[in-house]
């Protein structure tokens, strides 16, 4: 008798499984050479079309004479000018007017910083009672318009708090921005829990906490945040034209705003001084946006976190 006959093989009561077959990803045909210059065309179209606008302000705010046909965009050599900006400058300050931009616009970017990473990082990391209430506020907050509350607002700060005329008063109804909230919430819920409860067993402290771990990590946030609070109050009108009534506090939207009303009719070239102070106004802007626009594109903050 052979060991084989001693020991038979039992076949496999389980049915084989046949390996699975990778799945093919359908790969997307190259495009045709018609096809890349068909969309390289239509992409170049869309942005003359947007960036024209641009281009003309610009244009027309260097024009001895207005030209308000066609042609004017594209003017002779010896109508353009600087003198627009020096007639609009004697009449309203340019620099006046940027510094109290300025000025309203970093009070109501740090209290945003400020407020929306401290109540971010309690809606997303901290656990108590009511935080789901305060989160539904802060998203009901987002459908109130602001014309509702404008007025409570200037009885509140100007006739009970007397800060009218004040940079304080311009700063107080921007200095929690809900959107600023809901971002920064959104950035530390992807936070792995497991980085938090490692530095409260070492002993680490909220406020520390926050500052040495949660804040490197959610920067493309900080970034988008300001970014997205820049446009609003650099180009506030409503409000500061209500609260100021010295020219020497107006931010420059409102004094521009002024000078189109009351002064622009007894100018020169007042289409020209008007784009002039237009311009002032649109480049700050478009320059932070150009420096910073790539900070827009979010990153997984998760893979920071070696396993």
């Amino acid at each position: 008798m052979t060991l084989a006959d001693r020991h038979p093989s039992t076949p496999d009561a389980s049915p084989r499984v046949p390996p699975a077959r990778p799945r093919r990803i359908a790969k997307r045909p190259p495009l045709t050479r018609a096809q890349t210059v068909l969309r390289g065309v239509v992409l170049a179209i869309g942005a003359l079309a947007f960036l024209f606008p641009f281009y003309y302000m610009v244009i027309g705010s260097l024009q001895t004479q207005p030209d308000p046909t066609v042609a004017g965009a594209f003017p002779h050599p010896s109508n353009l000018t600087l003198e627009n900006y020096s007639a609009i400058d004697s009449r309203i300050g340019l620099l006046t007017g940027l510094l109290n931009s300025g000025i309203f616009t970093v009070g109501v970017l740090a209290c945003t910083i400020v407020f929306g990473v401290l109540v971010g990082y309690a809606l997303a990391v901290l656990q108590w009672r009511g935080r789901g209430v305060t989160f539904a506020l802060a998203l009901l907050v987002q459908v109130v318009p602001f014309q509702l509350l404008i007025i409570p607002l200037y009885v509140l700060i100007a006739r009970d708090y007397g800060l009218s005329d004040n940079y304080l008063g311009m700063i107080l109804p921007f200095a929690i921005n809900s959107t600023a909230v809901i971002i920064f919430r959104q950035y530390f819920l992807q936070l792995p829990k497991e980085l938090f409860e490692a530095a409260r067993i070492d002993g680490t402290g909220e406020f520390r906490l926050l500052w040495n771990i949660a804040l490197p990590l959610v920067r493309p946030a900080l970034v988008t945040a300001l970014l997205l609070t820049f446009i609003g109050p650099w180009n506030e009108f409503l409000w500061p034209f209500l609260i100021t009534k010295e020219a020497s506090m107006q931010p420059l939207a409102v004094s521009l705003a002024n000078y189109i009303s009351n002064v622009a009719a007894t100018a020169a070239n007042p289409f020209g001084a008007t784009l002039a102070g237009a311009v002032v106004l649109a480049a700050p802007v478009v320059l932070l946006f150009i420096v910073f626009q790539r900070y827009f594109i979010s990153t997984d903050v998760g893979s920071s976190v070696k396993g």
